[in-house]
């Protein structure tokens, strides 16, 4: 938890003994002094050469002119936040109430087609099948189901190849494609192709719509062609997706119990393991779970949750995979006890008000040797059986089926006999259905919004598409009067919305320079904030991160110490509080210090709420000009001129005619009344006109600065640029592109120098914050292998402020990308002057005696004898210096935190004996591989023939995806803390002496005037790597494990244990609806034996686990 993490910053006081600036230093033996007078001339001379040198090229002094001479038009309107968060929040449900209808259609449509069809055992039927279409045989016919299907690429859905008039249908590997079941469900959904084809003509912003049947069946519109991966096999399975699971189930507590005695060993515990994880797969943020493994006694396989159900996010859910893939078993099984333990955990959480307080399960896995259960669910579960208890017989024995069928049909449960891998998913599907008989049998559609997720839909098809989604959902039910006590649920119907369209309803340019919107769940989990970071680089490839989706709301804005926001965001509350926030900038190498308001509501009829950020002062304040239309038609014409790709002037996406047009085409066609159908933000329009006409002479001005530029004044300069705060950009080259030193700058390529819907460009954010008339300086290293070292470019920019009324706003910002050596041609030429006091300069910094180095405000050299060091970290490179001007306050050293990062898990040698049995762990590593493809091969063959099963297939899939899971497992989730290092502006100059043992260093600092440069002389005679230097790395925050009791243990950083960290269970909101029972449901409909029969490899099995050492299948 971000609130128990931080320690107190760091003051360090500020010395003010040392700060003398009007004395030379007294030098010690051997040593030269530094010159303070001729330190502040160089500071002095270099700073007027900077700030003539940018005025003119930038046009800075300008384009303050400019508008300054249109003060007498403008006007400052204060936001009100709290209006604008209504108003974001109702055109957001407005916009999402219209996907529900589309989704109630498919609903309504599908229940109809249901109630017409009659099953038909023996019906053929042919249907586009997603991975067979537009396939050929070798005689160059269309395979069976893969019929000639037209796929043209289609702008609204990721220019992938779709078909808008027909829908495809997908099955997973392990599912026959011409099973009686399939046959009839795909036949019948045929009658929600008009309904798709209908709901996107009258709603054109719909994207993905779909039927996912509880048979496994997935019908998908727009029609697309679906790959398999490249072990050849479909592993997409509807029923394992969020929105299915969710829309099919109410909120539920589950007590997974496993025997891990020793008659579980071999296959047995490899099955259950798998069937464990399965589970897990089911179960959402709106659930709760534990898991409870016995033999001769219980033990909770995670001792931090003994007792308690924790909430069933990815975190926990993947923590319980790692330990249940470490369970080994031994003894004798006991179940009563652990029985007992797991009604009691329930009864507990149910008498607290705590858990799902909806559904509550046990879900036992054994071989069935089971004894002394009777009691226990007489003494628990006697009277109204509020508890269902599901039970997987585990293996092919079947001596104690009855007492497994007994226990789970006397509980209102499910019985399954699991005796293969491939078994495992369809069987645990089976509690799916029986939980989701109440609600059936109610007919209660109820709607639910799954939490942020990436369209892994898409994966096998021709682009991967990392587009955050949510997804809205409705259970599909029979309506058919003889199926209505065994409440039949034929699937799930859903549409998904891309957050990214629904954040384009709260438009950038209305939160000012850093401001923004975000999205949060009912569980306080990040719908869309601009911080959140779903994804990272493990080689040259962005995968997503394991916990992308349950990135918490006090992960991001980690400053609501005591969770005030994140409780009243969750309440669904409506109000608005202010904070003082640290945002960090240039990928943590910055920060800025603002004090924000944030303004909050609920979205009507959705687990969602909305934040809204303005940051105090000119963020809150909104400019306003006005123009006439022909004259901004013309300065909107410049070639120089673009807009914000990523901004909505004008919609674009919906209309085909349309989508080839560019923002500024189409705000053209609407301004000429070309195109009356065009529908355009209107106060964003008026304000691009009026920004183009009080920019456009910038043009003319950098164009006739090119024009008279000398030969010599070409290496000043690569460009020019302004921003406006309504997305537009300017920009003039004074080189040809050719010459261009950063040409991904102003590009999409470079998301940091652009105007986006997250972010305003990093050179006008800092730009806003610089006092008036001053310009800020960022080198801009390139990135990749090259690194720090090589020549880069510096940034430089300068904020144009209007104030009216006595109200102050940001209209522009304006600069120019600054040549490095240009940069350090100026400064070693400055060095070059002294007063005249001095005589004929007796001091340069060219001397082998004075070290120099010109420093931006958080450390980073610009400027360095030594070019190795420019980009590199002040700290770095001289860690006496830096920690000298800490301890004096000239810096202030602050510590940031990151809840999203990736860190290399620990090594798991235990002990210093492991890496010396190497050759004996490789060894069993190779048996471990053989013996799993050994299983694989006898799994396909045992399945080789069946034209239903599958399970090789599924097998295959299983097993690959453990072997990539182990073998991509290189980085993990993690919390990190790292420093960032701010000069205090008030201190302008210092100097002073080091004290490094058997010498002292010299030292001055002074501020570059009109800049947030700093220059800092020092004397390199002296040794003083006593001192360490000081980095600026993020280091993995550890939280402190105790499971012991009795133990004082002084945990570090002030944070709770690890067990206390893990336990917590933090505020979250409650679905609205609860279906657990129903009086009409059928509770005898429990399950029956496996449908699998034996075969001479499988049954061989077991004895191949018992000849090899335990530990390789344990």
């Amino acid at each position: 938890m971000p609130g128990c993490l931080r320690p107190s910053l760091r003051k360090p006081a500020v010395i003010l003994c040392l700060l003398l600036s009007s004395t030379s230093l007294s030098p010690t033996r051997g040593q030269a002094m530094i010159p303070l007078e001729t330190v502040k001339l160089w500071a002095d001379t270099f700073g007027r050469n900077l700030y003539d040198t940018v005025t003119k090229h930038s046009g800075s002094l300008l384009l303050q002119k400019k508008y300054k001479d249109v003060e007498p038009n403008l006007r400052i309107q204060e936001v009100d936040g709290l209006e604008l968060v209504k108003k974001f929040s109702e055109d957001m449900e407005t916009m999402l109430r219209r996907k529900v209808e589309a989704v109630k259609n498919l609903v309504e449509a599908t229940e109809e087609a249901d109630l017409d069809h009659e099953f038909n055992e023996s019906l053929v039927f042919d249907y586009y099948n997603s991975v067979l279409i537009n396939e050929r045989d070798a005689s160059g016919e269309y395979v069976e189901l893969g019929a000639e299907f037209v796929l043209e690429p289609n702008a609204h859905f990721s220019n992938l190849r779709v078909n808008t008039s027909l829908s495809s249908v997908q099955l997973p590997t392990n599912v026959y494609n011409k099973d009686p079941d399939i046959l009839n469900g795909v036949y019948m959904s045929e009658a929600l192709n008009p309904v798709f084809v209908e709901n996107f003509q009258r709603d054109p912003t719909l994207t993905w719509q779909y039927f996912g049947s509880s048979t496994g069946f997935f019908r998908l519109y727009p029609g697309i062609k679906w790959t398999p991966d490249e072990n050849g096999v479909i592993t997409f399975d509807c029923r394992n997706r969020g929105w299915y699971i969710q829309a099919a189930t109410s909120p539920k507590d589950v007590v997974i119990v496993v025997d891990t005695s020793g008659s579980m060993k071999g296959l047995r515990m490899a099955i259950a393991k798998h069937t464990i994880s399965t589970i897990l797969d089911t179960l959402g943020e709106n659930d709760f779970v534990n898991i409870i493994a016995y033999n001769d006694y219980i033990h909770y396989i995670e001792p931090c949750f003994k007792g308690i159900l924790v909430q069933a996010d990815r975190d926990n859910r993947e923590h319980f995979k790692q330990l249940v893939s470490e369970l080994v078993v031994k003894g004798v099984g006991v179940v009563d006890q652990a029985l007992r333990e797991a009604f009691q955990i329930l009864k507990r959480f149910q008498e607290a008000r705590q858990g799902s307080l909806c559904n509550q399960a046990i879900m036992l896995l054994t071989d069935g040797a089971v004894e002394d259960y009777e009691p226990v669910f007489e003494k628990y579960n006697q009277l109204d059986r509020k508890v269902r208890v599901f039970t997987y017989l585990i293996g092919r024995e079947v001596t104690f089926a009855d007492r497994m069928k007994w226990i789970a049909c006397n509980n209102k449960g499910y019985y399954t006999q699991i005796s293969t891998l491939a078994d495992a998913q369809g069987n645990v599907m089976e509690y799916l259905h029986v939980l989701s008989r109440p609600m059936v049998i109610s007919h209660d559609h109820d709607i639910i919004w799954t939490e942020a997720y990436m369209d892994s839909k898409l994966f096998a098809s021709q682009a991967q598409s990392l587009v955050l989604l949510t997804t809205v959902a409705m259970p599909v039910f029979s309506r058919k009067n003889e199926t209505r006590s065994h409440g039949i649920l034929l699937g799930v119907a859903g549409s998904d919305v891309a957050l990214r369209e629904l954040m384009k309803l709260a438009p950038r340019y209305k939160l000012g320079v850093h401001g923004y919107a975000f999205l949060n769940t009912n569980n306080g989990y990040i719908l869309s904030h601009p911080d959140l970071r779903p994804l990272y680089r493990e080689g040259k490839k962005l995968k997503p991160k394991p916990n992308y989706n349950s990135v918490d709301l006090s992960e991001v804005e980690w400053e609501d110490r005591a969770e005030i926001l994140r409780t009243a965001m969750i309440n669904g509350e409506t109000g608005s509080l202010s904070m003082d926030v640290k945002i960090p900038l240039d990928k943590g190498k910055r920060v800025l210090f603002l004090t924000n308001d944030y303004f909050f509501t609920d979205i009507s009829d959705t687990p969602f709420s909305l934040g809204v950020v303005l940051s105090q002062g000119h963020g809150e304040h909104i400019l306003l000009g006005n123009t006439s239309v022909e004259e901004g038609l013309h300065d909107l014409l410049h070639p120089d001129l673009t807009l914000a790709s990523d901004w909505i002037y004008c919609i674009t996406d919906i209309d085909p005619d349309h989508r080839k047009l560019s923002q500024r085409e189409a705000m053209v066609r609407f301004l000429t009344g070309e195109d009356p159908d065009l529908e355009c933000d209107e106060e964003l329009v008026r304000e691009v006109l009026f920004d183009a006409v009080v920019t456009a002479p910038m043009e003319a001005y950098w164009t006739a600065l090119a024009l008279n530029a000398s030969e010599e004044s070409e290496h000043v300069a690569d460009m020019a640029f302004l921003g406006t705060r309504a997305g537009l950009l300017r920009s003039s080259l004074f080189v040809g592109s050719e010459k261009v030193s950063n040409k991904k700058f102003l590009t999409p390529e470079d998301k940091a120098s652009v105007f986006t819907m997250d972010h305003f460009p990093l050179w006008y954010r800092q730009a806003a914050e610089q006092p008036a008339g001053s310009f800020v300086f960022n080198l801009r290293t390139p990135e990749g292998p090259e690194g720090p070292g090589e020549p880069g470019v510096v940034t430089v920019s300068t904020a144009v402020a209007v104030t009216v009324d006595e109200k102050t706003a940001i209209a522009a910002a304006v600069g120019i990308q600054m040549r490095l050596d240009f940069l350090q041609r100026t400064f070693w030429a400055a060095t070059q002057q002294c007063s005249a006091g001095d005589g004929p300069c007796p001091k340069s910094c060219q001397d082998s005696d004075l070290d120099c180095f010109i420093v931006d405000s958080n450390g980073f050299i610009l400027i360095s004898e030594r070019p190795q060091e420019v980009g590199r970290f002040l700290g770095e490179v001289d860690g006496a210096l830096l920690t000298q001007l800490l301890s004096m306050g000239v810096f202030s050293q602050v510590t940031m935190y990151d809840y999203q990062a990736m860190c290399t898990p620990p090594s798991h040698h235990h002990s210093a004996a492991r890496p010396l049995v190497s050759p004996i762990s490789a060894l069993l590593t190779v048996t471990r591989w053989l013996v799993n493809e050994l299983l694989l091969f006898l799994l396909e063959w045992s399945a080789w023939g069946s034209r239903r099963a599958g399970h090789g297939a599924q097998a295959k899939a299983v097993f690959h995806h453990s072997h990539k899971h182990r073998k991509q497992d290189m980085l993990q989730p993690c919390d990190t803390e790292y420093p960032v290092f701010v000069h205090q502006r008030a201190i302008q100059e210092v100097n002073g002496i080091i004290d490094c043992g058997a010498c002292q260093k010299i030292f001055v600092m002074q501020q570059i005037p009109n800049s947030n440069l700093l220059l800092l002389v020092t004397d390199p005679t002296c040794d003083c790597s006593i001192f360490p230097p000081v980095l600026q790395e993020a280091t993995e925050v550890k939280y402190i494990l105790l499971i012991c009791h009795n133990v004082q243990v002084t945990p570090a950083h002030n944070a709770s244990t690890k067990c206390d960290r893990m336990r917590s269970q933090k505020l979250r909101r409650r679905p609205d609806s609860c279906h657990a029972f129903h009086p009409e449901e059928n509770a005898q409909d429990c399950g029956g034996s496996s449908e699998t029969c034996a075969s001479l490899p499988l049954l061989l099995l077991p004895l191949c686990a018992w000849l090899l050492p335990p530990q390789l299948l344990r």
